[in-house]
């Protein structure tokens, strides 16, 4: 007989304090940010205020502060310290793993028992994630991976102490995430094996994680459905599952190596998703008619922009630490010449919760709730020419899993295929540019562009990962073997080369020497977080101040033309002047405070 093991009503412990609309309430701390706003946005010519806000004093003026990031994410409960340094060391691929000592697993699983049995304050608790991905990664190890990744003689005796007593304390979800065939700590427990969850989402999700946890693989069809059936986790109207199971689910995934057809399935879920202005007029409807389709009903293609050129600019969604970020002065820019960009991220992302594109255009007073469709708007005004995108209206489901990601500590699936969307089209040419850390990723990201069938993509190796190709100097990113400004890709415009899809391509892999190109080196402009300082750098270049930031601008929008084969790029030379000509004629900066002015008039 298989028993169900499991109880009745999922619990959503993280989530206690999001609400159901997925409005996180992150925000810039400013000392008065509607009055901030309402300058902004109001005065007819917006130039007098930029030059205020360039001034020694002008954006303190406008009430930024040097700590106005924050407070970004402060909605969303923290995890659990102790736990959550364990998982940095063992929630990784075979080659970054870094076993436990005896004393710090120890530590760790007095810290689990004592959270399971009450005995912690609410604010120190080990959430249900973390137990999901930690033990997630313990089975892993123990199960898959190579001897010199699997568990050290210091976790095996520290387990021997205290699964005895973990293994009746734990819920039984976590039982089985830890011991799906029972086999893995002994004594011989039935919990794993019986266990088979709550609910059809709940039991697909378990299935799947069941390979998963034995260091398998699963189809396009398979990880399309559990996904599908989870998301959007704030709707706890339909309870579906657990987040230790998820929180399992995209640890495993990741640790595996996700395979090419698990990303796509990622990368193409929910392509199709209503975004929430149309949620809101569903709502009225499901209540009549039937509330359970609420999340599952589908709408036609993404709004096509009449724009002859489009970039979709996927970085990192967690932002930057340390150095200036300059991608929303660079998409001004190139929006000078026709070449529209539509960038698309958060305002705040774990596991850095740096600074974002979004935060950065929220401290200016741009407003960044828009949709899909808005953005269009945006894109085809000519005093405008580029967008930003929150994933928060574009992809609600996708949103939905930023708390989950903030107790899992390793980025899952999905931080990879998010970079990859395309969330406006274009009858025209259409090309993705991506920024990575790693070089492992360097390969799916290019699979992915070429499945979503753009003209042109392109990989940067910029700093922090971003896309932010740097005039310093270039010595070898020994922390993962990859150097800095490496950009590969391909493009359609002069095709030399017929890959396997059948489709003739120009592959191309450079190392950009600034140097080569006559840019003095020099050192980013650090920001270590602070958006204000952010804003004030990008405005101070766009108004035609020299310096480092100004040629950041210049060499990044000059070589992503050049290398996506732009019209009136083919020249490196001749497409870095243009980018010149665009900020020193002013032109890039009236871009910036068109779009901050028109964001909040397009319907």
């Amino acid at each position: 007989m298989t028993l169900l093991i499991s109880t009745p009503n999922p619990s959503f412990s993280i989530f206690s304090s999001i609400h159901a609309s997925s409005q996180l309430s992150a925000t810039i701390s400013l000392k008065d940010h509607h009055h901030c706003s309402t300058i902004w946005s109001s005065r007819r010519n917006l130039n007098p205020i930029a030059r205020a806000a360039l001034d020694s004093s002008g954006l303190h003026r406008l009430g930024f502060t040097e700590s106005d990031g924050d407070d970004c994410g402060s909605d969303i409960p923290r995890p659990n310290r102790t736990v959550m340094e364990a998982q940095a060391r063992i929630c990784a691929r075979p080659m970054q793993v870094r076993p436990l000592g005896e004393e710090h697993a120890c530590e760790v699983l007095d810290t689990i028992l004592k959270s399971v049995k009450g005995e912690l304050k609410e604010e120190e608790e080990v959430s249900r994630a973390q137990l999901g991905a930690f033990f997630a990664a313990m089975a892993i190890r123990a199960n898959a991976f190579p001897e010199c990744a699997q568990w050290s003689e210091g976790e095996m005796r520290a387990m021997d102490r205290f699964w005895p007593v973990l293994v009746r304390a734990l819920p039984y979800d976590v039982t089985f995430i830890a011991d799906p065939e029972g086999s893995t700590m002994g004594g011989g427990s039935s919990i794993g094996p019986q266990f088979v969850g709550n609910g059809i989402a709940e039991m697909r999700l378990v299935g799947a994680l069941r390979e998963v946890l034995a260091g398998g693989h699963l189809g396009f069809d398979e990880v399309q459905g559990v996904i599908r059936d989870v998301l959007p986790l704030e709707d706890r109207g339909l309870g579906r599952v657990r987040e230790s199971l998820l929180s399992a689910f995209m640890i495993g995934q990741g640790m595996n190596g996700e395979t090419d057809r698990e990303l796509k399935a990622y990368c193409l879920a929910f392509d199709d998703e209503l975004g929430n202005e149309s949620i809101i007029l569903i709502v009225v409807i499901v209540i009549i008619i039937d509330w359970c389709v609420l999340f599952h009903k589908r709408e036609g293609p993404p709004p096509i922009a009449d724009v002859r050129s489009l970039t979709h600019y996927g970085e990192p969604y967690d932002g930057n630490l340390t150095y200036f970020k300059s991608t929303l002065f660079v998409a001004a820019v190139r929006a000078c010449y026709g070449e529209s960009s539509l960038l698309h991220g958060v305002e705040w992302m774990p596991p850095k919760g740096g600074v974002t594109e979004e935060q950065v255009l929220k401290s200016m007073g741009a407003n960044t709730h828009l949709s899909p469709s808005q953005a269009k708007e945006l894109l085809e005004d000519e005093d405008v020419g580029f967008a930003y995108l929150s994933q928060r209206e574009a992809r609600p489901s996708l949103y939905s899993v930023v708390p989950l990601r903030e107790h899992i500590k390793m980025r899952p699936p999905i931080a990879i295929a998010e970079k990859v969307q395309q969330f406006v089209r274009t009858h025209g040419r259409e090309a993705i540019v991506s920024g990575i850390y790693h070089a492992d990723f360097e390969g799916a990201l290019l699979m992915l562009m070429r499945r979503r069938g753009v003209h042109s993509g392109l990989v940067v190796k910029g700093e922090e990962g971003a896309l932010s190709l740097t005039t310093g100097s270039l010595p070898r990113d020994v922390s993962n073997g990859f150097h800095v400004n490496c950009c590969s890709g391909f493009r359609s415009c002069r095709p030399f080369t017929f890959e396997a899809d059948g489709v003739s391509r120009e592959i191309f892999n450079v190392k950009v020497t600034a140097q080569d190109y006559g840019f003095k080196p020099t050192d980013t402009p650090k920001t270590n977080r602070s958006v204000s300082r952010n804003v004030e750098l990008g405005l101070a270049a766009l108004r035609g101040e020299k310096g480092p930031a100004y040629d950041r601008i210049v060499l990044n929008a000059g070589m992503v033309d050049h290398l996506l084969g732009c019209d009136g790029a083919e020249d490196i030379t001749i497409a870095l002047e243009r980018a010149r000509e665009a900020i020193d004629s002013g032109k890039a900066l009236d871009r910036i405070m068109n779009y901050i002015r028109i964001s909040h008039k397009v319907k």
